[in-house]
Order: C-alpha cells, then sequence, then structure tokens
C-alpha cells in the first residue's frame, strides 16, 4: 500500500459512508446511502460482497457477531453476514424525527459500547435544524442528547474517550466542536468550537489515530486534514475523488486509511467519484469500539 490513495475494486457508491474495520475476519466494511446497501472487501482474498439492505442506513457498528444499522426509521440488528445470503435487519429502537423527510447519517460507538448516531433532513437545501444526535444504551430506548443540527457528521472520540468530536456539515455551518465526555455517564458538555472552517471543503466524516489525531474529510475538496487535540492542522492528504465522505484506520496493524466518497448525479463518466480507496498515512488507528447494547 502506497502513501497515495489506491482504488478497492470496481464499485461506485452514490453515497459511500460508514466504513469500519472488523478485526475478527479481517475485512473492511461500509455503507451506500441511497443505494440501500452494505459492502465489504476481504483483503486476503480480495473478495467484494454487498447486501441489500430494506432501508437506507447512515452509519453502522458492530454487534456481536453481527452488525448494528441506523437507518431511516430506527436501529436495527443484522448478521452475521454470508455472502449469498441475505441480511434480514430486526428492529432494536424505533426513532421519532423531528421533521419529515429524515434519516440517520453519521454515528460509531463510544469507547464503553453506547451507540451515538445524528439524524438529518435528506433535503439539505431546507437547512432544517431538526437534526439531533442520538444515544443508544441498549433496549428499545434512544436519548435526544443534542439537538440544533441539520447535518451532523464528524462524529469520533479521543483515545482516552473524554473528548467527542463532532461537525456539522452544512454549508451554512461548516463547523467541528469538541466536548467534554463524560465516560461513566455517557453526557458530552463543555462545547467549544475545535475546528472553525478546513482550509477548503466542508468538515464531513472522521477519525481518530492512537497519538490522538483527529482526521477529517473535505468533502469537495478531495482531502483528508490531521488536526493535533490541541487543534493545530500538522497533515493532508489527497484522494482522486472531490467529495471524499468519511476515513478510518484498518487493515492487521491499523495503519492503512480508508476512505469512502460520494458520486454526485453529474459526475463524469470514467471518474473515481463513489469509489472507496486506500492509503498509508503514516499514522496508527484504534480498533472501532463495538456495540454493547
Amino acid at each position: 500500500m502506497a502513501t497515495s490513495a489506491e482504488r478497492i475494486g470496481t464499485q461506485l457508491c452514490g453515497v459511500g459512508e460508514s466504513p469500519v474495520w472488523r478485526a475478527a475476519d479481517q475485512s473492511f466494511y461500509w455503507t451506500d446511502i441511497p443505494g440501500r446497501a452494505l459492502w465489504r472487501w476481504t483483503p486476503a482474498s480480495g473478495a467484494i460482497d454487498h447486501w441489500a439492505l430494506p432501508q437506507m442506513a447512515g452509519c453502522i457498528a458492530p454487534r456481536g457477531a453481527g452488525w448494528l444499522l441506523a437507518m431511516e426509521t430506527g436501529l436495527y440488528a443484522c448478521g452475521p453476514l454470508i455472502a449469498g445470503e441475505p441480511c434480514q435487519p430486526r428492529p432494536l429502537a424505533a426513532v421519532r424525527h423531528g421533521a419529515p423527510g429524515m434519516r440517520f447519517n453519521d454515528g460509531r460507538c463510544d469507547r464503553q459500547g453506547r451507540f451515538w448516531a445524528g439524524t438529518m433532513v435528506m433535503d439539505m437545501s431546507l437547512a432544517s435544524h431538526a437534526g439531533r444526535l442520538y444515544r443508544h444504551d441498549g433496549g428499545d430506548a434512544l436519548h435526544a442528547i443534542v439537538d440544533d443540527l441539520i447535518v451532523p457528521n464528524g462524529l469520533a472520540f479521543s483515545p482516552d474517550g473524554r473528548t467527542l468530536y463532532l461537525s456539522d456539515s452544512h454549508p451554512a455551518r461548516q463547523v467541528v466542536w469538541a466536548y467534554d465526555y463524560d465516560i461513566d455517564a455517557g453526557v458530552p458538555s463543555n462545547r467549544r468550537v475545535f475546528i472553525p472552517k478546513l482550509p477548503a471543503g466542508r468538515p464531513d466524516g472522521a477519525a481518530v489515530d492512537a497519538d490522538g489525531g483527529y482526521w477529517i474529510c473535505g468533502n469537495e475538496a478531495g482531502r483528508i486534514y490531521r488536526y493535533t487535540p490541541d487543534g493545530r492542522l500538522d497533515h493532508s492528504v489527497e484522494v482522486p475523488a472531490p467529495r471524499v465522505a468519511m476515513c478510518a484506520f484498518g487493515g492487521p496493524d491499523l495503519d492503512v486509511l480508508f476512505v469512502t466518497s460520494i458520486r454526485p448525479a453529474d459526475a463524469a463518466p470514467g471518474s473515481a467519484a463513489g469509489a472507496v480507496f486506500a492509503l498509508r498515512p503514516g499514522a496508527q488507528g484504534l480498533e472501532e469500539t463495538a456495540s454493547a447494547g
């Protein structure tokens, strides 16, 4: 794997999101939101598999031997996933959206296994502030913790779990916040601006490395930026697709950065927009925490 981005497979996603490396089967997973599909790449065999979903899944997280899916109407469980067999999601927790036409977007688990995910109005032209950030502790309950969001994104946790990062990637905001995070209660507080604006592009999905560096996708800029825990930009990498969506560390040594991207309706024929990429950025990540609920 070179420091420059290499494309994985030939598939193209409308909105590739929520990349997750699963060490248990040494495979990389992600979702195509409008394509209503869950994808898997297994480097050892080169196999690329996918499963159709009944709803759009904005984000996923490991859960036991299967997966937790945040879809249009709530959280669902599915799996284990077997190539050639259907994915049949089972409802876990329903969501009461604050407006019509909403779905889940970005999400992941904290270091204790609580699942966090944000919601958004799908028509971004409305700039609706009905989005919320929810926490799932288990059972059939979802707790709305943060409101007044347009397009919640960039959710990540510091290595010690005591800082929560959250962005709003709508053009009207384009900001990344940091919160103090109570790891016992699962409550964020003391919100402050961490990144007022990226050098180029809107803040989208993110990952944190083992040293606490925050890697944030610059959607529309084709770049991923690394910020130190004190908010200083110290590195960036280029990806051959302008609308990079989210990144995640993986591989046997967690030193490969996987990047998903978006394919807009007006994408040029033959362009790599919507593809998935991998590169070695010179950092090591952290294994994704599985859902405990």
